[in-house]
């Protein structure tokens, strides 16, 4: 795994939080995930809560997880450049093309930083669009929600694979590699748990989800 990658010229990277969706109800469905979480209990904290609606559930996590790996991506801006980082990739075996389907409909090559920024405009606007991740509870789901939430998964598991592949070495200068693990296996559980991303997809982390997990690698 090549843990290198150097300098970088744009630190003011910081986005600010995007709120808990779905009004009281969220932060209710928040309260529970940090509460299970701090008890140390991954299981619990990607558990469904009784009595609980799943779409509810998977909206509340989405924006969490997305909070997370925009804030830990933030702290490495001065390291992941167009310089640096020429393409989007995941170790030398897994280049990630970018698309959205609305503006930009044929795959293209970009760096990383154009790619994750790209990115990250997709999922908020995803989030601020209230036909998609409704903010009042009780409020309907889109009939393409479960459809928008995996692409989110997908697209943000390709961001943690790249911060590994590319910048654990500064991750651990940081003194954020603690951090970072504990963020992906809460990540990693839940988009296991509700087979959010498929098993191909995994494959550049594949080995630290075997890891996590305890399962044995497949080949």
């Amino acid at each position: 795994m090549n843990m290198f990658g150097l300098g970088r010229n744009n630190a003011n990277t910081f986005r600010p939080r995007k709120n808990t969706p779905v009004g009281a109800k969220g932060l209710q469905l928040k309260r529970h995930i940090e509460a299970t979480l701090g008890s140390g209990n991954i299981m619990e904290a990607v558990k469904l809560p009784p009595g609980e609606d799943i779409k509810e559930w998977l909206a509340v996590n989405t924006v969490d997880f997305y909070n997370a790996i925009s804030i830990l991506y933030a702290t490495l801006g001065e390291f992941c450049t167009d310089r640096t980082c020429e393409v989007m990739s995941a170790g030398s075996k897994y280049e990630y093309l970018w698309a959205d389907g609305v503006k930009i409909k044929k795959p293209v090559r970009l760096s990383a930083p154009e790619y994750i920024d790209k990115l990250f405009d997709w999922i908020e606007a995803q989030i601020d669009d209230e036909t998609v991740f409704p903010q009042q509870f009780g409020a309907p789901f889109p009939p393409n929600f479960m459809e928008v939430t995996k692409t989110i998964y997908k697209r943000l598991f390709r961001v943690y694979a790249h911060i590994y592949h590319s910048h654990f070495k500064q991750v651990c200068g940081l003194g954020e590699e603690a951090h970072l693990n504990t963020c992906f296996k809460h990540f990693i559980f839940f988009t296991m748990h509700y087979q959010l991303v498929e098993e191909k997809e995994l494959a550049p982390l594949q080995e630290l989800i075997d890891g996590f997990t305890g399962r044995r690698g497949s080949g």
